[in-house]
């Protein structure tokens, strides 16, 4: 798996715009919190069982994919979930996987706020909220 800055994501789709962008993010997530325009939502897992099934996740993403050699970018929160959701993709045989790392709303601050220090948002790139 490779991990990208989101700038480098960014700048990484522009240059191959048959990438796959996926939101691990619960759907509620990324429709209230916002997302980068364009971005598919596949849930690594779902309220109200919160629990991923790796099989189920790969599948949803293949569905999405037009192959597996197909590069696929995975961003959440703020990168963690990403990971696990990488590793299922790989385990899945998905060729190419990037994780967008500090996700859509980077690491906590030291007064527990998220996009005051990294991530998509925090770098000004583009994104929509519903």
């Amino acid at each position: 798996m490779k991990h990208l800055q989101p700038q480098e994501a960014w700048d990484y789709l522009q240059q191959h715009p048959d990438a796959l962008f996926v939101d691990v993010r619960m759907e509620i997530e990324s429709l209230y919190v916002g997302r980068p325009p364009g971005v598919v939502n596949v849930p690594w897992y779902e309220y109200p069982d919160l629990t991923p099934d790796g099989k189920k996740f790969a599948d949803a993403v293949a569905r999405e994919a037009s192959s597996k050699a197909q590069p696929v970018l995975l961003i959440c929160r703020s990168g963690q979930r990403t990971l696990a959701a990488g590793q299922a993709l790989e385990a899945a045989g998905f060729a190419e996987v990037i994780n967008v790392v500090h996700g859509f709303e980077g690491e906590l601050d030291e007064q527990f706020q998220r996009s005051t220090l990294s991530g998509w948002r925090f770098e000004g790139l583009p994104w929509e909220q519903m």
